[in-house]
């Protein structure tokens, strides 16, 4: 039988960085007795996204922070919008060049990831936020 549920994980951050959520979303899925389906994962911020990435070696991520800082600087001088500081514009850019979505699939209760991956939220702004990872599972 088909079913649709939905669920807001709230992830306090501070600071910039990834935070892993793999295991909070596996707990869900365990929870309601998910079988087969689609989840999508949605945040709806736009200074914040969401990544499918490796998990087993911390150097990835602070590469990937250090490739995104270095890509998008937190430099005044470059951008017209920095209402909020100078991590502004820059955590917007980043935020489109990633995704603010990602849809994976269920089968037999366990999602398809990777040995190594995990689902983060990568958090782009430099203070402290609170974000909200809307989970909507269709299945069985």
């Amino acid at each position: 039988m088909m079913k649709q549920e939905f669920y807001n994980l709230e992830i306090n951050t501070k600071g910039q960085k990834l935070y892993e959520f793999t295991n909070q979303t596996i707990q869900w899925i365990i929870k309601n007795n998910f079988n087969n389906g689609i989840l999508n994962l949605s945040i709806q911020h736009t200074s914040a996204s969401l990544i499918v990435q490796e998990n087993a070696d911390p150097d990835v991520q602070t590469d990937l922070i250090n490739y995104f800082n270095n890509l998008a600087p937190m430099d005044d001088k470059l951008y017209i919008h920095n209402t909020e500081g100078k991590d502004d514009m820059p955590a917007h850019i980043k935020s489109a060049l990633t995704n603010n979505q990602i849809s994976l699939s269920l089968k037999n209760g366990e999602l398809f990831l990777g040995t190594w991956q995990g689902i983060y939220l990568f958090e782009h702004r430099l203070n402290t936020q609170t974000r909200i990872v809307v989970h909507h599972f269709l299945g069985d």
